[in-house]
């Protein structure tokens, strides 16, 4: 249900997209109803809702919210890049900023709003439609849970980015996709980023998604990533949450995959106080390969959540799951991770596994694997595990001259490189492990 303070609040996010969303197609003003009257109906989850058990909210109900304006031209920081011969493509606030954005050849890189009119019917055949089939999960009772929080991201957004890769295409230069977060005179902010990203039947693009702020400001994210996967397709497809500690970010993350096509998806949160990240991929195709992994680094007072569903409706596909979280301080990991199999889905081969490094006595992980079988020829496994690192590889570093500091670091990294060595792009690789080291205050100068 809403919280009282928040209703006020909500009240007034929701006049100000309203206003924003006048001049957008009748269908699209249908499916902002249809989003705000779902968020009303749900709310801000309480502990009270499994799901959202462990992820406090009440703070961000109590804030009072100001939609974030179109951002600055110059920003205080530097905006990230992984690659120099990469092709970036800025959103500020949520919104596709044409002026920072680059193009590239066989791609279709423009704002969400103009490809509501250049291509409307593709966008109102997609738009919102990356989620589980609710016509097909007949099986008992697999039902996918409503992401509140997706459903306001759908009543309040007023512009984001549509990215479509043309069948056949191999999109040779890598793309990054930056959100930057901009707050004014320190009000705390709010933005609600949206992309829809199209990759057609036998096209292969590699793609980054990176969210910052400019500068450490009270701010929030509530962005939807929508993913589809065409036929034949090859798609790799990184996640960078880093936002500065006093943010908020709260994500939805969905992508449907055909027939014979690979997606490859790694998740790598660093930043904000409190970050949530739910991801769900829909298989309805035969002959898929699917990674569904993630990096997680926590510390200080930081409280990152992440929930997983991974839907087999159909025989013959193939899934890795694999999440690695290192935890230090007073900081508090989640994660929850659901594989369905579909009573339709024989001969699937799903694999999740799980495992935290706690660095600290005072860090916390809670840890929810869950694997749900309804087919009969399946091969499926999915655990869990909890450690510390271990004194005797620290010992022998040390009496071989190593630094404490060093040592570690190369232990936290024989942890995590298991995800991270599996990313293609050498660049972001490379990027990744650096800010690993960074995050943890390892100089290994």
């Amino acid at each position: 249900m809403l919280l009282k303070q928040y209703e006020r609040e909500l009240d007034k996010v929701l006049a100000r997209a309203e206003g924003s969303g006048a001049d957008m197609p009748a269908w699209v003003k249908d499916l902002k109803a249809k989003g705000l009257r779902t968020h009303r109906e749900h709310g801000v989850p309480t502990p009270k809702v499994e799901d959202w058990k462990y992820t406090p909210l009440r703070d961000f109900s109590e804030r009072d919210w100001k939609v974030a304006e179109p951002g600055p031209a110059v920003f205080k920081a530097e905006l990230p890049r992984y690659d120099a011969g990469s092709v970036r493509i800025v959103l500020v606030n949520g919104r596709y900023d044409r002026n920072l954005s680059e193009t590239a050849p066989g791609v279709t890189t423009v704002s969400l709003r103009d490809a509501m009119v250049s291509h409307g019917a593709l966008i109102e055949a997609r738009l919102a439609q990356a989620g589980p089939d609710t016509t097909k999960t007949v099986d008992r009772e697999i039902r996918p849970d409503v992401f509140t929080f997706g459903e306001l991201n759908t009543a309040s957004f007023e512009d984001g980015l549509f990215l479509m890769v043309e069948p056949g295409v191999e999109v040779a230069p890598l793309l990054e996709v930056v959100h930057v977060l901009c707050a004014e005179d320190g009000e705390p902010t709010i933005a609600f980023p949206r992309i829809l990203v199209i990759v057609e039947d036998g096209a292969r693009i590699r793609f980054t998604e990176t969210y910052v702020t400019d500068g450490c400001n009270d701010s929030a994210c509530v962005p939807v990533t929508e993913v589809f996967v065409g036929g034949g397709a090859d798609v790799e497809h990184v996640r960078v949450q880093d936002q500065c500690a006093c943010s908020t970010h709260i994500g939805l993350w969905q992508t449907r995959q055909q027939a014979e096509s690979s997606y490859r998806s790694y998740n790598v949160c660093f930043g904000s106080k409190l970050g949530r990240l739910d991801q769900g991929i829909w298989i309805g195709g035969e002959q898929t390969v699917t990674r569904l992994d993630g990096v997680v680094c926590a510390n200080g007072e930081q409280h990152l959540d992440n929930h997983t569903r991974l839907d087999h409706a159909v025989p013959n596909g193939n899934s890795f799951e694999i999440y690695k979280q290192v935890i230090d301080d007073s900081a508090t990991v989640v994660f929850n991770g659901k594989i369905f199999v579909h009573q339709d889905a024989q001969k699937t081969d799903a694999k999740q596994t799980n495992q935290a490094l706690l660095l600290s006595p005072n860090a916390t992980i809670d840890s929810k694997p869950q694997l749900e079988i309804f087919a009969d020829d399946v091969k499926c496994t999915h655990g869990a595990t909890v450690g510390q690192l271990e004194d005797l590889p620290l010992f022998y570093m040390r009496q071989r001259g190593v630094p404490r500091d060093a040592a570690e670091a190369v232990l936290v990294y024989a942890f995590a490189a298991e995800v991270l060595e599996l990313i293609s792009i050498e660049p972001v690789r490379r990027a990744l492990e650096k800010r690993l080291y960074s995050k943890l205050g390892i100089d290994l100068t």
